[in-house]
């Protein structure tokens, strides 16, 4: 079964899940939405509270620039409309962590409107099918503080750090009919939004999360009754949300009940849902527009400045790499995947080219499988991050110019990159220091060759009875004895002459 027909087999025949997504993602700006307090990861709790965040009489909320560019900059990135007229309205509630006891968000008239995303559901597989997911709409709205329920044993405390700080709500249509293409969706989301600057989309701490709306339904009929889990950190626990609720559904109506429009919550623990509180309506909320805030009007000076701002996009820059540079589409797929590793691969690519004096398309694949294979399975083993990477890009395309003219072989590149690890020492450097150039000196090499041929008489003759495998025998003889330090091409050409 595929992922793209993803069924969930019940007692009494097939369902099918329904997924919508609404992704909240904390916009990049060094203050809040509506006010100037600092919106900074990890402060000491109410360290970054203004007088407007916490609801002191008479102050006046005032829209914060910055906010409302990147909201504009995230609707073009997924060619989604740009609605130059919008409103923010009051979402009335109490909660502990809201002083004001009312939302300020977009309900009736957000600011970007329907757009989509195009999203592979396994990047491994150049045939994977590639599906559409549509975008319903994307509003600003700011955040609520924080119940810290671990610091007292009879009392919970409020941190109201992130209170006003400016979200993206972005609302998926309900597209998405598998956990691994609902994980992709996310994925392909959050690359857009850290390679537009928007969002820096790291969910462990907060700063994009999904809530997840399920569904379940036999296949082609109406959408059934949806619950919503608040709150997701991670795309593991999404994929498990949805596997366990469209189960649980499943059991639900297969056993004669129905299934109850509610908000729930996930025990990452247990890997399972539970109920927070029965589903609001929009008029539960007694939404109006807010009348502290003009509507945003938006001139097309501003739509153009946001969309000249735009780098390239993961799947321009991902055709770009097929295309023109000959990657192939797994690898282009990787390396566009985070724009971090992008722009790694593009630097190491601009200084291989400017060393070894060959074009863009000559240098890629070499830079593309090194970066792929060495780099990150050196790094994968050190347990660092491509940013903290003991080599740079520099010292990388040093290494691969002296592969390239034939100063080091590959077996040699290996062992003087390892030292690079260790040091930081550039390749250059390794290389002289170590005496480990390449040699092109074919008296040294036939002498050892004879020896070799001498001492394998036995191999000699099988290998000119047909057993061509042995060749590989001779080469790594060949270059043991050489150290390593022979050219391979000249060992193979003197090899075949010796051997015939």
């Amino acid at each position: 079964m595929t992922e793209s027909t993803y069924r969930i087999q019940g007692n009494t025949g097939e369902w099918e899940v329904v997924i919508g997504l609404e992704v909240h993602a904390q916009v990049t700006s060094k203050s809040k939405l509506f006010s100037g307090a600092a919106t900074e990861f990890g402060a000491e709790p109410n360290s970054q509270v203004s007088l407007i965040d916490s609801a002191m009489p008479g102050m006046l909320p005032v829209v914060n620039r910055e906010c409302v560019r990147q909201a504009v900059r995230t609707g073009l990135a997924i060619n989604a409309q740009i609605n130059k007229w919008s409103r923010f309205d009051r979402k009335n509630y109490f909660y502990a962590d809201l002083p004001q006891g009312y939302q300020i968000s977009q309900l009736y008239h957000p600011i970007v409107g329907e757009g989509a995303i195009e999203v592979t559901q396994n990047e491994k597989d150049p045939d994977s099918p590639t599906r559409t997911i549509g975008i319903e709409r994307i509003h600003i709205e700011q955040d609520a503080g924080k119940l810290m329920h671990d610091q007292h044993p009879t009392m919970s405390y409020v941190d109201l750090n992130r209170c006003g700080v400016a979200l993206m709500e972005i609302v998926s249509k309900p597209d998405m009919r598998s956990p691994s293409e609902a994980g992709a969706y996310v994925k392909k989301l959050r690359s857009i939004l850290r390679y537009v600057g928007s969002c820096d989309g790291n969910m462990e701490q907060g700063s994009m999360r999904a809530d997840v709306n399920v569904s379940v339904r036999r296949p082609g009929e109406e959408f059934g009754t949806r619950t919503e889990t608040k709150n997701v950190n991670s795309i593991r626990f999404l994929q498990q949300v949805v596997e366990y609720e469209a189960q649980r559904q499943v059991d639900v109506i297969e056993s004669g009940g129905e299934v109850v429009q509610e908000t729930r919550l996930f025990d990452a623990n247990k890997g399972e849902t539970r109920p927070m509180r029965s589903k609001e309506d929009a008029h539960d909320y007694r939404y109006f527009p807010d009348p502290d805030l003009l509507p945003l009007e938006l001139d097309d000076e501003f739509v153009a400045e946001c969309l000249a701002s735009l780098p390239e996009l993961p799947d321009a820059k991902r055709a770009r790499y097929e295309n023109e540079l000959g990657l192939s589409a797994y690898n282009a797929a990787v390396i566009t995947a985070e724009h971090e590793t992008a722009d790694w691969f593009e630097a190491l690519l601009a200084q291989g080219v400017a060393k070894q004096g060959k074009a863009e398309a000559e240098v890629a694949k070499q830079s593309a499988n090194w970066l792929m294979s060495e780099l990150f399975g050196a790094l994968n083993k050190l347990g660092k991050s491509l940013d903290e990477s003991p080599v740079s890009p520099a010292q990388g395309a040093e290494l691969l110019a002296l592969v390239a003219d034939g100063t080091i072989s590959g077996s040699i590149a290996k062992q003087v990159f390892e030292i690079m690890l260790e040091t930081g020492q550039g390749a250059e450097a390794i290389v002289e220091e170590k005496g480990l150039k390449q040699t092109n000196d074919t008296g040294a090499i036939k002498a050892e060759i004879a020896k070799i041929i001498a001492a394998n008489q036995d191999k000699v003759a099988e290998y000119k009875s047909g057993k061509d495998k042995l060749f590989g025998f001779f080469v790594g003889q060949t270059m043991k004895a050489m150290q390593g330090k022979a050219n391979p091409q000249v060992v193979n050409d003197l090899l075949k002459k010796a051997l015939t």
